[in-house]
């Protein structure tokens, strides 16, 4: 008698389930379409495996390829190396040694330029940094064991830079 019971009430059950969910689909098709929609069929679908065109190598791409022309000037024992942004910019205090000379290598890879400065001022010479893929390097002796070296983007610049200080 129980087992009828239980088959009776889990047949109602699914019944009434599989009633609610087609009714719920139901519902939520008609709220999908309107009669006020008539260009719903002119807007183009989404095809499959279509994606946007690449407008440019991929940030990461640009790095790859910084850091691999800055390795193939690579020379003496390197102090501090990196890569930013060019809309972060380069904002770097390397451990160096009070009347010893380093190599500044840097090369930008994207569009428009950036600019060197240092501090303390006579460290370096202040320069532009082409983001055309052309590394730039220069000689800075260390005045003071504090350095600072900034490299910042110019407005509209974007891109990758890629940094590093060897010792001489």
């Amino acid at each position: 008698m129980w087992e009828n019971l239980f088959m009776i009430s889990f047949g109602s059950r699914a019944w009434i389930t599989g009633c609610t969910l087609a009714a719920s689909a139901l519902t939520l098709a008609s709220c999908t379409s309107s009669s006020h929609d008539t260009h719903a069929s002119d807007r183009p679908s989404p095809t499959a495996g279509r994606s946007r065109p690449a407008t440019g190598p991929s940030e990461q791409q640009l790095t790859e390829r910084a850091q691999e022309a800055l390795a193939s000037v690579h020379t003496g024992h390197m102090l501090e190396s990196g890569t930013e942004r060019v809309s972060d910019g380069v904002h770097t205090e390397p451990n160096v040694k009070p009347g010893k000379t380093y190599k500044l290598s840097l090369v930008c890879f994207g569009s428009g330029s950036a600019r060197l400065s240092f501090s303390p001022a006579g460290t370096g010479s202040q320069a532009e940094l082409p983001c055309d893929r052309s590394v730039v390097q220069q000689r800075i002796t260390a005045r003071k064991q504090r350095l600072h070296v900034d490299v910042d983007g110019s407005k509209g610049s974007s891109g990758v830079i890629a940094w590093q200080i060897d010792s001489v």
